[in-house]
């Protein structure tokens, strides 16, 4: 089978028609693993042909509100259709900390609907199965598929003040997928993404943009985000073949801007291929080509 890498939203907390906020969904044969749950991120699954219930877990970078809006929807859903498919708690894989709490109050705030529900048609209250990890400075694995193909390892990523936020390496049969989540460029995300095939990182029009948001909100936000040169810059340290960019500060509206978020990744001095990602954009890695670890220095 292909692993699949499948954007099902690229936005920011600002609402955009076009874009859905912040997620990527991973697949390699029927397991499916969601990173992170911003709005509209059941929809864009829809889209891609994918229900609640087939998702082998939500893996979840940090708890700012754009990455996990969604949460709710998504755990809830997957609840309410429980008796058609009999697929169980969702498990949801983040660090240990405030997830735990937030993931109880996500559940209790529907309990209305649940009481409802359950006197109706449900068995029993929503559940999911919380695989919390305490925070790790190394490249950590976290959780695997119960069938043993699928690895996944955490490392914390530098997105200050969000002291519990972390970037994910999802290892599959046909290779590596590293996605960054939110962060400055960092050597923990340049460590993680050492031998991967893919690259899913959030960019941020960081320099170029610098005295056009001096002295505003903005200068604050852009900096615990990752710069575009100097996310090229890492990017070709680290031999990454293939970097997705997501999370795009700002959103780009024309070609014109698109283009801008490449030109200054190359500015940067990255030499691989690069993608301006947009909401369900999809990458292949091929089960008949060798792994990028195989591939040093091999550009696709």
């Amino acid at each position: 089978m292909t692993t699949t890498v499948t954007l099902t939203g690229t936005g920011v907390p600002f609402p955009s028609a076009e874009r859905a906020g912040p997620g990527v969904l991973v697949s390699h044969d029927d397991v499916h693993l969601q990173i992170d749950a911003g709005r509209s991120t059941l929809m864009r699954l829809a889209q891609a042909g994918i229900g609640a219930h087939q998702l082998s877990a939500l893996l979840v970078t940090h708890l700012h509100s754009d990455h996990v809006s969604d949460v709710a929807d998504l755990a809830h859903s997957r609840w309410v259709q429980d008796h058609l498919h009999g697929t169980g708690p969702l498990p949801i894989v983040a660090a240990d900390g405030h997830a735990p709490g937030f993931v109880e109050r996500v559940l209790a705030a529907n309990e209305y609907d649940v009481q409802v529900r359950v006197e109706h048609v449900q068995k029993r209250p929503p559940e999911v199965t919380g695989h919390w990890f305490d925070l790790p400075d190394t490249p950590t694995e976290v959780w695997r598929s119960p069938c043993g193909r699928v690895g996944v390892e955490a490392v914390r990523v530098r997105h200050e003040p969000v002291e519990q936020a972390v970037g994910y390496r999802i290892t599959t049969p046909d290779g590596v997928v590293v996605v960054s989540g939110d962060t400055r460029v960092c050597e923990e995300v340049a460590a993680l993404s050492a031998g991967a095939d893919v690259v899913v990182h959030e960019a941020c029009r960081q320099s170029v943009l610098a005295e056009f948001v001096r002295g505003t909100p903005f200068e604050t936000i852009f900096s615990y985000h990752s710069d575009t040169l100097a996310l090229g810059e890492m990017a070709e340290r680290a031999g990454v073949p293939h970097l997705v960019l997501t999370h795009l500060i700002p959103e780009p509206t024309t070609p014109e801007q698109v283009a801008e978020y490449e030109a200054e990744v190359r500015q940067g001095g990255f030499t691989g291929r690069v993608s301006v990602g947009h909401d369900l954009m999809t990458v292949a890695l091929a089960s008949d080509e060798a792994p990028a670890s195989a591939r040093k220095g091999v550009h696709r």
